[in-house]
């Protein structure tokens, strides 16, 4: 049930980052949003590869304590992620109104929370 809730979290985050394309995501983000938005597009797309990648590897990684904390770190993103749009929900160049938007961004934070909770279970369960 933990791993299910992790590749889910992760699908929402992955899927959140084609919706963002649809919702111009790159025109609220600061710095990025400064540039013309052909600039700022191309950037931010671009920075999900290596970004991409990068998870990709630490998620697929032999060692097991990398794996982990991976893990760990990607389920607290998709919980902060969620608050970064409650953050900025009222910025007059967000566009994440529509429902699947929605679920994907927040659906995304709660299954982090369910994952972090899980591991956080099965730590104490162990540990004692």
């Amino acid at each position: 049930m933990k791993d299910l809730a992790f590749y889910l979290g992760c699908g929402t985050l992955f899927t959140h980052e084609l919706d963002s394309m649809l919702n111009h995501e790159w025109r609220v983000i600061p710095i990025i949003r400064a540039l013309p938005d052909e600039t700022g597009f191309m950037i931010f797309v671009t920075a999900h590869i290596p970004f991409f990648a990068i998870l990709v590897a630490l998620v697929s990684s032999q060692n097991s304590k990398t794996r982990q904390v991976t893990r760990i770190g990607i389920g607290l993103f998709l919980v902060f992620h969620g608050l970064l749009h409650i953050f900025f929900k009222d910025h007059p160049a967000y566009e994440f109104s529509s429902m699947l938007s929605n679920v994907l961004i927040f659906g995304g934070s709660l299954l982090g929370i369910v994952y972090l909770v899980m591991e956080w279970v099965g730590k104490r369960r162990y540990s004692t």
